[in-house]
């Protein structure tokens, strides 16, 4: 199952890569999905923006399988959630299966990515 959802999230990764360059990782598709929630669109955030920008990517494609609910944003635009049920504890490996499995769902489910026989 590793093995077939890593085959699945380098081809997602290689068609991001058309539009964004080589190089993507994990923490640079968060960026991008939280520069994109944030709705403000590209521009220099300050690190602790940056985090927040992570965190807010984190919570969204979280959102699905139940560990997190959107809540409301604030007045500066900033998306806030509520920590529905903690994640388990889990390996750094176990992660980056998680992470890169709902990272596939959220480009899916937004149409952003299909996986067809053209993207495989």
């Amino acid at each position: 199952m590793d093995y077939e959802i890593e085959i699945r999230f380098q081809k997602l990764k290689g068609h991001l890569e058309k539009d964004f360059g080589e190089g993507m990782d994990v923490q640079a598709i968060l960026f991008l999905i939280g520069v994109d929630e944030f709705g403000s669109g590209y521009r220099v955030f300050s690190k602790q923006e940056k985090t927040d920008l992570l965190h807010v990517a984190v919570c969204t494609i979280l959102e699905p399988m139940g560990y997190y609910s959107f809540i409301e944003r604030d007045a500066d635009n900033w998306p806030h959630f509520k920590l529905e049920k903690p994640l388990p504890p889990l390996s750094d490996r176990d992660q980056q299966h998680l992470m890169k499995e709902a990272l596939l769902d959220y480009f899916i489910q937004n149409g952003i990515y299909k996986e067809t026989s053209e993207s495989n």
